[in-house]
Formats: structure tokens, sequence, C-alpha cells
């Protein structure tokens, strides 16, 4: 192993200009697929955002009496999709609505708005059938006069969520298979300009396992630092973004990591492939 690892670091230095220039390509064909993936991370989280803010508000028949309501929030609050629910009084609502409408503050008056009861879902339970159905169990209660969650904005923005989610598998299989074929070609080239050598290893008894060694560290270790360069790449993509355009949100550590060893795991199956095929050939 320490031999081979020493013919993997040879390798970099006999063709510098051929090794960077294969980590260069590594990086980019990394750096093209992290920058779908930061895009679809954004997205994601930019559609929990809006997702979170989700809520069923059941407005509650003037004069009806404190006991009825609190056993109605025990009861709604024990809903298993349920996170949160809480009374809204009237005065609440007035005071809501003339600090979130300052400049609307004179047309409401004391009385105008109703009291209600506001329910907010867990995470994974807020798409249409299950707020509506929510909406449903709240209605057969005598004192709710009305029941809103705003049926047509959940509706379109689950299938908003649908659609990209089928949207990011589907393209970011597509990068992440243009990547591997980019990433193989490249490393095909530095195997065949070191056909030569490969032959006369073969011919002085060297077994296909001593001879793909070496290649597969190489491999492994442009694989690697292309993921690094690619990483860098975005970060600092992302950087100028935030301070020029929009604020974006990065990868996290685990993340970062998990595309780092996807670069080497990439340049490790791209040069087993390419020193297998050579030598099946040779």
């Amino acid at each position: 192993m320490r031999l081979a690892f020493r013919e993997a670091l040879d390798a970099f230095r006999r063709a510098p200009v051929l090794s960077a220039l294969s980590i260069t390509t590594i990086a980019f064909s990394l750096f093209a697929f992290g920058l779908f993936g930061l895009v679809a991370l954004n997205i994601r989280n930019a559609l929990q955002q809006v997702e979170d803010r989700v809520e069923i508000r059941a407005f509650v028949i003037d004069g009806t009496g404190a006991e009825a309501v609190s056993a109605a929030l025990g009861d709604i609050g024990a809903f298993p999709e349920v996170a949160t629910v809480r009374y809204v009084s009237q005065f609440d609502a007035l005071a809501r609505a003339r600090r979130e409408l300052g400049e609307f503050s004179d047309v409401f008056e004391e009385g105008i708005l109703p009291a209600s009861i506001e329910v907010r879902l867990k995470p994974g339970l807020r798409d249409p059938a299950t707020v509506r159905g929510i909406s449903r169990r709240i209605e057969t209660y005598d004192f709710i006069d009305d029941v809103r969650f705003g049926e047509e904005w959940v509706e379109k923005l689950y299938r908003l969520r649908n659609i990209a989610t089928i949207a990011g598998i589907a393209l970011g299989t597509v990068f992440a298979i243009v990547a591997v074929i980019i990433i193989g070609s490249t490393i095909r080239m530095a195997v065949l300009a070191r056909a030569r050598e490969i032959s006369i290893m073969r011919l002085v008894g060297a077994t296909d396992g001593f001879i793909r060694a070496p290649f597969l560290i190489e491999g492994f270790l442009k694989g690697t630092l292309g993921g690094i360069l690619a990483l860098g790449l975005a970060w600092v993509t992302t950087a100028i973004l935030g301070r020029f355009v929009i604020v974006t949100e990065f990868f996290s550590p685990g993340l970062a990591l998990t595309g780092i060893l996807a670069g080497a795991l990439i340049g490790l199956l791209g040069s087993a492939f390419s020193v297998g095929r050579h030598l099946s050939r040779a």
C-alpha cells in the first residue's frame, strides 16, 4: 500500500498539468452539481418557511362561554395532527389588526373583529387533505361560526412543493450522471497517458491488483481535491450572491463533508472503471 501511495504521488509530479486538469474538471463538474444542490436547498427552505405559516382559524360566535371554548381548546389540542392551538379574544384580534395594518387602524373599532381559535399543524401534516380534515372536525362545534385556512393557497403551496421535489430529483440525477461521465472521461485520459507504463508493468509480471492500486489512490486523491475545490467555489458563489443579490443558505457541515466524500468516491469509481476497462483490453 505504501508503494502504491508513493506511485500515485509520483504520477502527480510526473504529469502536473494533466493532474491539475483532472482535478479542475472534477471540481467544476461537482461545482455545477453543487450549485444545483444549493438552489434546491434554498427552494426547499423557502417553501418550508411558507408552509410553517399554514394555520386554521376558526371564528367563535359572540357570547360563547369561556368553559365551552376552553373544552374545545383541550379537545383540538389533543388531535395528533395539531402542534399548537390558542384562543384569540376580540381584544387581542383588534390589537393585532391595528399593529399589522397600522395605516387602517382607524377603520377597526371595538367588537368589529370576532374571537377565534388558531390552530397550527405539525410539520409533514400540512397537506390540503389533512388541513381540510381538521377544519371539518372543528366545524362540528356548535359555537364555531366559520373556519378559514386559505384552501386554494394551501393547495397551490403543496402542488408547488411536489413539483419542486420531482424536478429536483430529476435534474439532480441528470447532473450527477453528467458529472460521472465527465469525471470518468478525464480519468480515462490519465490512464491512457500511462498506457505504456501499464504494459511494461504487465510484462514484468505485475498483477492487475498491483497495477490498479496506484490509479485507485490517484483517483481518490483527485476526487477529494476536486470536491474540496468545488466546495470552495460554491462557498465563494454563495458569499457573492449574499452580498450583492440575495442572502442564501450554504450547506451544513454534514452536507459539505458528504459532497467531498462524493467527489472522492466518484474519483475512485472512475479510476476503477477506467483502469479495469484498459486492463481488460490490454
